[in-house]
């Protein structure tokens, strides 16, 4: 058992940290670039124009609520200069649209085929029957788990379910911040506590889970499922924090490439 635990969180990792390692290393490459001096005209001064790539405060550009065009991206929020909390109906409506917008049922897909490769619950078969059984599951954990994390428990606990970005600063800095956040949470007065909602929310679901996880039940199980689930949510933190510097680092490309070469004055 003590292998079959060991495998199957090393893959779970694998997959988590490719999606990381697919934002991060661009935003990186950010920094190592070095800044091009504008050069003085000579013959006359010309107005450089403004970046239409880049905002002036990168903190406040408008949220995507889709990464990727894709991943559901609904409770993101910009830095705060003054808190203002959100209500319990907009905490269920955040979550309502996490959990059933149709990429969800994308992601449990991945996780029901990568369960079907680790054959996780022998009882549930193999072939079509095997893997719905697993689909269905794995859609109940993300599902539910949103439910749990990002609005009954932060109703219960009085915390915001929303990650608000850091938006400036180092990219490690930004990196540490953005997986620290299922530790660390805001609360409805606007003060800063453990993450109470997180870790009691998927400690809930995965307790839930020994109902339909009759191969994996039991402590050192629980423990892994919750644990899963708390992975996911630090990497989908990370999408969240740095997919506006991806989207504005290929788009600046995109729009340099496409700019037409201005000609010389005679």
């Amino acid at each position: 058992m003590t292998a079959f635990y060991l495998c199957r969180r090393a893959a779970l990792s694998a997959v988590f940290v490719s999606a990381a390692l697919t934002v991060v290393p661009a935003t990186f490459a950010q920094d190592a670039q070095p800044a091009v001096q504008p050069v003085a005209d000579t013959a006359g001064a010309v107005q450089k124009s403004p970046d239409p790539a880049k905002p002036a405060d990168p903190s406040q550009e408008p949220v995507d609520h889709r990464i990727l065009g894709v991943l559901p991206n609904y409770r993101t929020a910009n830095p705060m200069d003054v808190y203002e909390p959100i209500t319990t109906k907009q905490k269920f409506a955040i979550a309502v649209k996490d959990s059933f917008d149709w990429p969800n049922y994308l992601v449990s897909g991945a996780f029901a085929g990568l369960y079907q490769l680790e054959d996780t619950n022998p009882s549930f078969g193999q072939g079509v029957k095997g893997y719905l059984h697993r689909y269905w599951t794995s859609y109940i954990d993300q599902s539910m788990g949103n439910m749990m994390t990002e609005a009954v428990m932060p109703t219960i606990l009085h915390e915001d379910p929303r990650y608000f970005r850091k938006a400036v600063g180092s990219k490690k800095h930004r990196l540490y911040y953005a997986l620290t956040r299922v530790l660390v949470t805001r609360t409805d007065s606007g003060g800063t506590r453990f993450n109470f909602s997180e870790v009691i929310g998927n400690g809930v679901m995965a307790s839930l889970g020994n109902a339909y996880y009759p191969d994996n039940r039991g402590f050192a199980d629980t423990f892994d499922r919750m644990g899963t689930q708390i992975a996911t949510d630090a990497f989908s933190n990370v999408l969240k924090e740095f997919w506006p510097d991806v989207k504005r680092h290929f788009f600046k490309k995109h729009v340099d490439e496409s700019a037409p070469v201005a000609a010389g004055s005679n």
